[in-house]
């Protein structure tokens, strides 16, 4: 580490830019694998988190495949990571239907009016293309555990998956697995509860499977959460139902591995200091606003616990493009690096290109070679393509 508190020097960063740390992404696949390994369950990366493909490559040395919401990932998956391609969207059209048959190996229904609605067409097209596909359903185990109703599958009127009252016990023909999910950001406790909420619920079922997915949200490889409860879980859920387990989560496989470096263009004066950086909070790490939460920016306090307190604002037009109060050891500068930390979920996948502001680079960081790859970036095209 340098005395900035990352590997690597954000001085040679070109911003704004997304850098993901390769040896960080290494630490957390260690963690994952060593699951695998007491388990026997597969791992999965959803690509509604994490979708960088060029290090795909490292990430398929540990997980299974990657979980889709939408044709176009599940494409992604199949031609960029390879292994197996699961699916799962609130709903599809035939178009979704004629494409997926192509590329996802499980498709799972949200709902048993569209597995009516599709499963001979899906099957068909699959078998057409000479391709073998399973057949699943979510189910909604009525058990929240997340704190942001935004993020809780099974808040009150969620439209996410079937509820125990709705499920149909006589039109289970072809259906392999079950898929749930309805964790955030949470440690297994979380997930022993909502296991039990499932076993009360659906019992009667669970025997008749081949596995069940246990969605994601669990966010494995943070320093505090209970592996060993996790493996117990599994283990007595396999045992005791006969099923493979799966799991797909998306932070912990990039979690803390990723950075967004910025460079402060101005500092303008108000009720406080209010430092403005050229990248957007809307536009570059939407999530911020939504959860909403406050990043972390490497060498930062608090508000007041450290000797000078500004605001961090981004350069869109809309007012409330600010990443929040943050205290430092000296008065930001011109031209100054902040970088913000565990910006690698949900950060690419959600960029804009609102008010034309230029999205960020992305960029590997190797730490064995020090070395820093641009692996893509974006300018003028990129805004103009999605516009007519």
């Amino acid at each position: 580490m340098n005395s900035s508190g990352v590997s690597f020097d954000p001085e040679q960063v070109h911003t704004p830019a997304f850098v993901v740390d390769e040896g960080l992404l290494r630490r957390n696949l260690a963690i994952l694998d060593n699951i695998k390994q007491r388990t026997g369950c597969r791992i999965l990366l959803a690509l509604k988190c994490f979708a960088m493909f060029s290090v795909f490559p490292l990430l398929r040395t540990v997980l299974d495949g990657t979980c889709a919401s939408s044709p176009h990932e599940a494409r992604l998956g199949r031609e960029e990571f390879g292994g197996e391609v699961h699916t799962f969207a609130a709903a599809y059209s035939p178009d979704d239907i004629e494409e997926l048959a192509a590329t996802t190996d499980h498709l799972v229904f949200n709902s048993f009016n569209q597995l009516a609605r599709f499963r001979t067409p899906a099957l068909d097209r699959a078998a057409a293309l000479g391709r073998r596909l399973a057949l699943g359903l979510r189910i909604n185990p009525e058990h929240s555990e997340g704190a942001v109703a935004l993020y809780d599958p099974c808040a009150p009127g969620s439209r996410l998956g079937i509820r125990a009252g709705d499920f149909r016990h006589d039109e289970l023909e072809g259906i392999s697995g079950l898929h749930w999910h309805n964790l955030c950001e949470q440690n297994a406790d979380c997930l022993e509860r909502t296991i039990a909420a499932v076993e009360r619920s659906f019992s009667s079922v669970l025997p008749h499977l081949d596995y069940v997915n246990f969605g994601g949200g669990h966010h494995i490889t943070r320093s505090d959460y209970d592996r060993h409860l996790l493996v117990r879980l599994i283990n007595d859920f396999q045992d005791r139902w006969g099923v493979r387990v799966f799991l797909e989560p998306g932070e912990a496989v990039a979690l803390q591995s990723g950075f967004l470096v910025t460079t402060v263009l101005d500092i303008v004066p108000a009720d406080i200091d209010i430092a403005i950086i050229d990248a957007s909070v809307p536009a570059h790490m939407p999530d911020v606003l939504e959860m909403p939460y406050r990043p972390l920016i490497v060498g930062s306090g608090r508000l007041g616990e450290k000797a000078y307190t500004c605001r961090i604002g981004g350069l869109s037009c809309l007012a409330g493009d600010v990443a929040g109060e943050y205290s430092f050891d000296r008065p930001l500068v011109v031209g100054q690096k902040l970088v913000f930390t565990d910006m690698a979920i949900y950060t690419m996948v959600k960029t804009t290109t609102f008010n034309g502001v230029r999205l960020p680079s992305i960029i590997r960081y190797e730490p064995e070679t020090k070395s820093l790859q641009v692996v893509r970036e974006f300018g003028y095209e990129d805004f103009k393509g999605r516009l007519s």
